[in-house]
């Protein structure tokens, strides 16, 4: 999950994908599923395909062709020839004696949304959303436009169809707000995103951003998404300004919906957190965040101290 995963890190220019999870949202034991099929920090690729696949992952062809999916979107998984390797930290969270088994820790739930809405691996609708979408209420009808210019913008000479941009969205909202009612039990069941608050229906087909404080989003989580943006978006700079971390595109504050307030809040206590290898400072009306000597091991442990 997002990187849950600090194994490798994601180009800052993704291609654009819009399709791959056959348009069922991503549920809660499905990347649990996963890691329960890995030999040895490896999958094999056939298990998603062969006959069996059906039994081994006890939901239907499509579904399985989702749950490969989402466990490439969400860092779970990722491509190393003719099988695919398991994220080391990704199955010490998901394996039967990690620390979140049943997926059932708001802490994953929010790894997998930074990874998707923030990282942009191979969910370009996700990532668009809360990055680039500012209207206080929209439906999907009045995103499916905007989206399509951005799609184009990205990959000139690729045609997407309208009709696969509007099920991408369709599946994005449902993901968070998932609708009252629908056909399939598996239609019922609550997509892992949905816990987290981020996006409600306020009318019939209307959506909205719930914005501000997020009890659930544990201090870990926030410390190691501004280090995997910081990473990113400003490799090599000692010191990152608060505007950045609440309102550049791919940052903590637009990913989770935060406002000013409570970014503030975070990142004071980040010095403690961080045994002051990221310290907050607030001087003559420069706001910014200083970092020094962050190894990989700091960014697990991050993570792990979301889970105590």
């Amino acid at each position: 999950m997002t990187s849950m995963m600090p194994n490798h890190t994601a180009p800052k220019t993704t291609p654009a994908h819009f399709s791959g999870h056959e348009t069922f949202p991503l549920r809660q034991m499905w990347l649990k599923k996963v890691c329960h099929e890995a030999i040895n920090g490896q999958i094999s690729k056939a298990i998603f395909t062969n006959g069996d696949a059906i039994a081994t992952f006890g939901v239907g062809k499509n579904m399985v062709a989702s749950i490969r999916h989402w466990a490439l979107a969400c860092g779970v998984m990722y491509e190393t020839g003719d099988h695919f390797t398991l994220n080391s930290l990704a199955y010490e969270i998901l394996k039967d004696s990690g620390l979140d088994p049943y997926a059932e820790n708001p802490s994953t739930a929010w790894l997998a949304h930074w990874q998707l809405a923030g990282r942009c691996h191979r969910s370009t609708t996700w990532y668009w959303l809360f990055n680039h979408v500012t209207a206080p209420s929209f439906t999907r009808q009045e995103l499916e436009e905007p989206l399509a210019r951005y799609a184009r913008q990205l990959d000139p000479k690729h045609r997407l169809s309208a009709s696969t941009l509007s099920r991408d969205l369709e599946t994005c909202l449902r993901s968070y707000a998932p609708r009252a009612a629908g056909g399939s039990p598996e239609d019922f069941a609550e997509p892992l995103l949905g816990e987290l608050g981020l996006l409600q229906e306020v009318h019939k087909g209307q959506y909205a951003f719930r914005r501000g404080p997020k009890a659930s989003l544990h201090d870990g989580i926030f410390a190691y998404a501004l280090v995997d943006f910081w990473n990113r978006e400003a490799d090599g700079q000692s010191s990152l300004a608060f505007e950045t971390i609440a309102y550049a595109d791919g940052s903590p504050g637009r990913v989770f919906k935060l406002d000013e307030e409570s970014i503030a809040q975070r990142l004071i206590v980040l010095s403690d957190f961080s045994d002051r290898k990221l310290e907050w400072t607030d001087s003559a009306g420069l706001r910014q965040v200083h970092r020094k000597d962050l190894s990989k091991d700091d960014l697990k442990n991050m993570i792990r101290r979301a889970y105590d």
